[in-house]
């Protein structure tokens, strides 16, 4: 099956991405259904569950996005285990160095490349006729995040990890690893250098650098600086926003009666 975010990549265009904290079927079908290149099912910090997250694929199927997943940990379980369930590409938390990423490779590919145990139960249903074992080391997306200070001093090396497609940024964590307030959406000089650093090294090595953002209005500016896969807040986040814009419009139009 190929991955539709790599032929965008390759055609040189910026994925925008969609995040899932809902554990609902219902709200990933939506939100498949609003212009998303891909879709991230957050396995981390959401409310997700496993089986959740196979709903999730499920109602995202008849929709032209790429399904990805954040998992809760670098763990080989649950990374073979998500690729199993249908996820084109695995988005991995605090890996902080080589090592870590070299681990993070070998459970997400088959041998010999990697150390993926065989068994893709529900993904090997939308494989070619070949069989999904024959591409899926080639179309699904390794993805380590970058969010800490020990991940940038050790970014290069991370980098060099053969297997990786990219690098995603985690700015909240990173700011705290750095002493600083946690936020989304940086205009610090500090951290806009590392990611004009990791941007340009990410370029070098043909790979592609990903970021969380807390706007649209940021996430068009990430594109500008580089980055070719961008969040926008997340499935919650946004109704959250958009339920208080509306009830605030409501109370300012009322003139003080509601």
């Amino acid at each position: 099956m190929a991955n539709r975010l790599k032929q965008l990549w390759a055609a040189g265009k910026a994925a925008v991405n969609g995040w899932l904290a809902i554990p609902s079927g219902f709200s990933a079908e939506v939100m498949a259904q609003c212009g998303f290149d891909s879709i991230t099912v957050d396995l981390q910090h959401g409310v997700q569950d496993y089986l959740s997250m196979v709903q999730c694929f499920q109602a995202m199927q008849a929709h032209p996005v790429t399904p990805l997943v954040r998992v809760p940990w670098n763990e080989p379980g649950i990374i073979g285990k998500v690729l199993d369930g249908g996820a084109m590409g695995v988005i991995c938390p605090m890996v902080n160095n080589r090592g870590e990423a070299e681990a993070l490779v070998r459970s997400a590919k088959y041998p010999p490349r990697g150390a993926r145990s065989n068994g893709p139960i529900r993904a090997g249903l939308y494989g070619e006729a070949s069989g999904y074992q024959v591409t899926a080391n080639d179309e699904t997306l390794v993805l380590p995040m970058i969010e800490t200070r020990e991940a940038v001093e050790n970014m290069e090396e991370i980098l060099d990890v053969p297997g990786i497609a990219g690098v995603y940024v985690g700015p909240t964590d990173l700011a705290f690893s750095y002493g600083r307030t946690p936020k989304f959406d940086h205009e610090d000089a500090f951290f806009l250098e590392i990611y004009a650093k990791l941007i340009a090294a990410c370029g070098e090595r043909g790979l592609y650098a990903g970021i969380h953002t807390g706007s649209a209005a940021y996430a068009a500016r990430a594109i500008g600086m580089g980055f070719r896969l961008t969040t926008i807040m997340s499935d919650s986040s946004l109704m959250a926003k958009a339920a208080k814009a509306a009830v605030a419009e409501v109370r300012r139009e009322a003139g003080g009666l509601a």
